[in-house]
């Protein structure tokens, strides 16, 4: 035990002179240990030698030996961390405590690892239960019989000793600590997981937020960028108006000073004449020359002719109004550039959302004649034997889209050059395939509808009548599923065509077809065709 008690003693690493852990520790003759800076220094201010521990005196200085053990000892017990805050220190350190490596449920003691040795090694400690340092070892013991709590009281929720199981605590159910602790630590690992999930779903939230806002500025950057080619269009057009304005005035003017121009030529002219007649006039007025004067008399005794400018005026150009002209056509031609722009604007945003589209020749009327890569699709005239399909139409001569959609935006591009009949738009899955439903929203249509090559029709109820500027070539169709909404587009002209709105969509919804009879000897035999969306500029 006196063993153990020396390891356990923290003194035997203090140098005695300077009180703290050895440096470098040397060996005097008389067997005493020092720091071999502090013992040089001590010999070095003394006139006799010895021994700051014993008095031992040397007749010379002696020599001092490197005290190995110690050493490593000491370099042993330096790469021991000292006790941080919320860290379990030593209970035997002296001075600086080390962070304690085990803590001992017997001796109820904390031991870094120099003072854990005899737990380690000595017959008698081994046996002793040492576990993840602690503090408080205290309160491990039962404050009433002063043993250690081993039990746990299912019946009453807390730990106990063995005393209590019998006095306290009869007839109560019991398990030892270690067996409701794994038990617990089940439960734990439960709550573990469910915190992991938590924190999972936390963070695909956080990627949700990220992305939503990387979306809002992407869309931010796109509205600006559209908002800056509005904009520049505009004032462009501005430019142009008030370039237009300028040359109208200056022409004006230009007209107006060649006219005056003229007419100080023509007058410079005729007083150019006058003068020559006036001394003609004079000079014969004076002639002695009798004949003479009577000869030239005739031709001379009245003025040349000359132009009456009594009511000659230089017309001074007007510009009353030309500001007030020039402005109204500017915002005529703003108003309609502006549209143009607006509209080609919305145009490019519903066409970031183009989809890929097919038709499905499972739903194909028997009459119409599909491409083998389901882009086309036009009437053929004769019924043709196909397999009975509950998804196939057999009254009119429409075709679905293979693809569906049910939730969010999607958009795709039909050419109808050259037809004069077609049908186009989007339905339900559930519309009638086998009866002549009315093509209406109530029924699962919204659709527009080309008639006698210019009646266009959008399908609601009534049928409103469409009146369009010119007729498209390549139709746009746009669906907002959790807005209602449905939209057409002439694509070349990028207008608007019509607009279905404020419904509730509740079911998938297809790409609807109908390239409609060939009539008046095919004159409407074209195929609907679906193009790649080709982004507006």
């Amino acid at each position: 035990m006196s063993a153990a008690s020396n390891l356990r003693s923290e003194d035997q690493f203090l140098c005695s002179i300077c009180q703290d852990v050895f440096t470098d520790p040397v060996t005097t003759s008389c067997g005493h240990n020092f720091c071999k800076k502090c013992i040089t220094q001590h010999w070095n201010n003394k006139a006799k030698y010895k021994c700051p521990m014993c008095n031992k005196v040397f007749k010379r200085r002696p020599e001092l030996d490197i005290n190995t053990l110690f050493s490593e000892m000491v370099v042993h017990r330096s790469k021991q961390q000292a006790a941080k805050p919320g860290e379990v220190p030593c209970d035997i350190c002296t001075g600086t405590k080390l962070k304690a490596q085990k803590s001992c449920l017997v001796c109820l003691t904390s031991y870094c690892q120099t003072h854990l040795e005899p737990h380690l090694t000595v017959k008698g400690l081994k046996r002793h239960q040492l576990m993840e340092p602690v503090e408080n070892l205290e309160g491990r013991m039962c404050t009433k019989h002063d043993k250690h709590l081993e039990l746990f009281c299912r019946t009453d929720q807390q730990c106990v000793c063995v005393l209590c199981s019998v006095l306290d605590h009869k007839n109560h159910e019991f398990v030892p600590l270690r067996e409701e602790s794994e038990g617990k630590k089940a439960e734990l690992r439960k709550t573990e997981a469910g915190i992991q999930q938590m924190i999972q779903k936390r963070r695909l939230k956080i990627e949700e937020i990220k992305e939503s806002v990387k979306m809002r500025k992407d869309a931010a950057d796109r509205e600006k960028a559209e908002g800056v080619q509005v904009f520049t269009a505009l004032m462009e057009s501005i430019k142009k108006g008030l370039k237009e304005l300028i040359k109208e005035i200056k022409d004006k003017q230009e007209t107006a000073e060649k006219q005056a121009d003229g007419f100080i030529r023509d007058l410079e002219q005729e007083i150019s004449e006058l003068m020559e007649r006036s001394s003609e006039v004079e000079q014969l007025s004076q002639s002695e020359d009798h004949l003479h004067l009577l000869q030239s008399f005739s031709s001379l005794k009245t003025a040349p002719p000359t132009k009456d400018w009594t009511e000659v005026r230089v017309c001074t150009p007007s510009y009353q109004g030309t500001v007030v002209r020039a402005v109204a056509q500017l915002e005529d031609t703003l108003r309609k550039d502006m549209k143009k722009l607006l509209a080609e604007a919305e145009l490019k945003k519903v066409q970031q959302y183009a989809v890929d589209v097919t038709l499905d020749p499972d739903t194909a009327n028997p009459e119409l004649i599909l491409s083998d890569d389901g882009k086309q699709v036009k009437h053929g005239g004769e019924k043709k034997k196909l397999p009975d399909n509950p998804k196939r139409f057999t009254v009119f001569a429409n075709v679905l889209g293979t693809q569906s959609f049910s939730s969010g935006r999607f958009y795709f591009e039909v050419q109808v050059k050259g037809k004069t009949d077609w049908i186009l738009g989007v339905a339900t899955e559930s519309i009638g395939r086998k009866g002549g439903n009315s093509v209406k929203p109530q029924n699962g249509y919204w659709t527009v509808w080309l008639t006698n090559r210019n009646d266009y029709t959008a399908r609601t109820d009534p049928p409103v009548s469409l009146s369009l500027q010119s007729a498209p070539e390549k139709v746009g169709v746009f669906v907002d599923y959790e807005e209602g909404l449905v939209s057409f587009y002439d694509v070349d002209a990028a207008a608007l065509i019509y607009s279905f709105t404020g419904y509730s969509f509740t079911q998938k919804l297809h790409p609807f077809f109908n390239p409609c009879n060939s009539i008046d000897g095919g004159k409407n035999s074209a195929p609907l065709l679906i193009t790649p969306v080709n982004h507006t500029k």
